[in-house]
């Protein structure tokens, strides 16, 4: 069965368009509480929201819809997304719902639904709720939510728990206007670092606009500009952070990998001796890692994929390059407060420049090239794109990588290449272009 209403993190889509509307919200809501209440009748649901202007109206459907489900939805109010998936458990919930669109503009939404354990709900679960929803129409019932007035706090509690002394640390945030936004300024406060905030005035429609981790020009600036020592750029729901080192340089999800892998592994905390990265992650982070002793395990893109590999493979750090990052000891998915908090606290204890202490990690070239493409039959079944995949590999060694596939949205197959010499990798890039252009092309 195709999917129509989730995709990869939930449900999202532009608010007030499908999936976005009043009855499909309202049918999604009554059939979380329908399942969370066939196992204990009036089961609390927590429901956050990040800063949008749709969130609260997205709030109000979905907690109409849970209560005439049998749930007792719970309204923790504006929150991040790993708040609400740490305080789930915490409180015993049945669930969690999000209402964000995470690092999206400010016009669209989305619904990420949380399971008791406070990880994601799986694929599996989703679509067993997409096949019983029915739309339900507005209702004149009035709901008034319970609300959880220590949810924030004690997400805060948590966080700082997780941090080390930041005296003497002099650092800026740039809170996307999100989630976050009344949070990270007075957590990184009660560390002890001297922290300046940036983007934390939200309106409901400035959320993502020029800034955060999807935009952080300004706070790269700002930081080289200002003498801080180190900046973090948050998203809408607070669940990535983005590194920035002293001079103004952008460090993206593979580096903090690095850093916080090798912290870990000093102290013997990183048992099995591997992380885990998506298949878009640099070779240049297995290359830097290998010295250490820590193997790096691929896994597909998505943050779902990094958790579901790590809880496989009994594994404890994973991450993307977008600054999703899970620690499994910590966490049940990413938490960009969380992130920002453990990478400052080990570069304080380091006493060195963020520059320094990421001096042994080299980015290798990566090049990425679309070919539109008429149909999708296996490429392996392609003769001469198989042979010049092979050709590529051999001309790579050890020292590159090949990733080749369909696009599952678009009609394009993708070709990624690494390795050391950039020239090289753009004449095996046209190599096997032409052979997918000669075969399937459009």
């Amino acid at each position: 069965m195709s999917r129509r209403l989730f995709g990869t993190d939930g449900v999202r889509g532009r608010f007030g368009e499908e999936p976005l509307t009043e009855p499909t919200v309202r049918g999604l809501a009554v059939a979380v509480g329908h399942r969370v209440s066939a196992h204990a009748p009036g089961a609390a649901v927590l429901v956050a929201g990040d800063t949008r202007a749709s969130s609260p109206v997205l709030a109000r459907w979905i907690e109409q819809g849970l209560a005439a489900g049998g749930a007792r939805p719970v309204d923790l109010g504006t929150l991040p997304t790993a708040a609400v998936a740490r305080l789930v458990p915490e409180r015993r919930a049945a669930a969690g719902v999000v209402l964000s669109a995470s690092h999206n503009p400010a016009a669209d939404n989305g619904i990420k639904l949380i399971g008791a354990d406070g990880f994601k709900w799986s694929d599996e679960a989703e679509l067993a709720l997409e096949r019983s929803l029915v739309p339900h129409p507005a209702s004149a019932a009035r709901v008034v939510a319970e609300r959880d007035a220590a949810a924030a706090g004690d997400y805060l509690g948590a966080l700082r728990a997780a941090g080390g002394d930041l005296r003497g640390l002099r650092l800026l945030l740039d809170c996307a206007n999100g989630a976050a936004s009344s949070l990270a300024g007075p957590l990184f406060a009660a560390l002890g670092a001297r922290v300046e905030v940036i983007f934390d005035r939200p309106d409901g429609s400035n959320i993502n606009l020029g800034c955060g981790s999807t935009h952080p020009e300004a706070l790269a600036a700002s930081v080289a500009a200002g003498g801080f020592d180190l900046g973090f750029a948050l998203d809408g729901d607070a669940d990535r952070a983005l590194l920035v080192d002293e001079r103004g340089e952008v460090r993206d999800g593979d580096a903090m990998m690095f850093l916080w892998a090798r912290h870990l592994a000093a102290r013997s905390e990183l048992e099995p001796r591997a992380i885990v990265a998506t298949s878009m992650s640099n070779l240049g982070l297995e290359h830097a890692l290998a010295p250490d002793g820590i193997a790096v395990v691929r896994c597909g893109v998505g943050d779902r994929e990094v958790v579901a590999t790590l809880r496989a493979g009994g594994l404890r750090l994973g991450g993307e390059q977008s600054g999703h990052l899970v620690d499994l000891a910590r966490s049940t998915t990413g938490d960009g407060l969380l992130t920002a908090v453990v990478l400052a606290s080990l570069i304080a204890e380091a006493g060195r420049p963020v520059s320094d202490l990421l001096a042994g990690f080299r980015r290798y070239p990566q090049l990425l090239v679309n070919v539109k493409v008429r149909s999708k039959p296996p490429l392996e079944g392609l003769p001469a794109v198989a042979a010049a995949a092979r050709a590529a590999e051999v001309r790579l060694g050890a020292d590159g990588r090949l990733l080749l596939r369909y696009s599952g949205t678009e009609p394009l197959a993708r070709i990624m290449l690494e390795g050391p010499d950039e020239p090289t990798l753009h004449t095996l890039a046209d190599e096997l272009a032409t052979a997918l252009r000669t075969e399937i092309g459009a």
